[in-house]
């Protein structure tokens, strides 16, 4: 994968589309209490975006850097860590080159944000998995979210919620829905803005593989990272395929 051109794209508005203050209080409570249970000191987060994790880990003391295929979320990433005084690294990396382009080994990795989706075939996943091994230490944490696909994939559930941004006379919304096809699917995001008059509107859509637990969990324990932990959400409630939200795995290097 060298590139993910609806990411690009959304650089300029990703941080109204993630909300980065509501996300980071449901899922940095969660998160800090992960990592100080393992001693963690260095993180880095794969498919940063624009580095909301890595910044609000540093703030908290943590040694945290980032990385993401998309050159445009890095230079947002990069801008806000100045504008910050913050040092935190970010590297233009993808799935298959964190060992090689971030100067690990860390303790700890995070791949958020249903970000292992967007490799395309089984060989790339078993690839990325190998790799983010390689960036992590001896007993080193892998924690992974992606959206639960042992669910979504059953019941070809398309719609997604409608995310909303206002900054006085300027609006945005973003809509997001899936086509399915017959091994995966399309992720597509219609961006309506609205400053203060008409409304203007672009779509950007990328392939996603609905990755299941079953396939993670085999290519999980064949680059050396065991599972020990799986969730349903950032509430820790045990994954169900049925029902749970998301499918959260978490997993360490060589099994210490």
């Amino acid at each position: 994968m060298d590139s993910v051109p609806l990411y690009d794209d959304l650089s300029v508005d990703y941080d109204r589309f993630i909300d980065w203050p509501r996300r980071l209080a449901r899922e940095l409570p969660v998160l800090e209490a992960l990592l100080a249970s393992y001693g963690v000191e260095r993180v880095l987060d794969a498919a940063c975006g624009t580095g909301g994790h890595v910044l609000a880990l540093r703030e908290r003391g943590y040694l945290a850097d980032g990385a993401d295929l998309s050159a445009e979320m890095i230079a947002q990433a990069r801008a806000q860590a100045q504008a910050r005084g913050q040092e935190a690294g970010f590297w233009v990396a993808g799935f298959g080159e964190l060992a090689t382009r971030v100067p690990g080994p860390y303790d700890a990795l995070l791949c958020l944000g249903n970000s292992l989706p967007h490799v395309l075939t089984g060989d790339e996943v078993r690839r990325a998995l190998r790799d983010m091994a390689r960036a992590l230490r001896d007993g080193g944490l892998l924690v992974i979210q992606n959206r639960n696909y042992d669910r979504v994939w059953q019941s070809h559930d398309r719609y997604m919620p409608l995310l909303q941004h206002r900054d006085g006379d300027r609006e945005w919304l973003f809509f997001r829905f899936m086509d399915f096809h017959e091994e995966g699917l399309t992720f597509n995001v219609v961006t309506l803005a609205r400053d203060g008059g008409n409304w203007s509107y672009r779509v950007g859509s990328t392939e996603l593989r609905p990755i299941q637990q079953g396939e993670l969990a085999r290519e999980l324990d064949a680059a050396g990272l065991a599972p020990v932990d799986w969730w349903g959400g950032y509430d820790r409630a045990a994954f169900d395929p049925e029902r749970s939200g998301d499918l959260i795995a978490v997993a360490v290097k060589g099994g210490g």
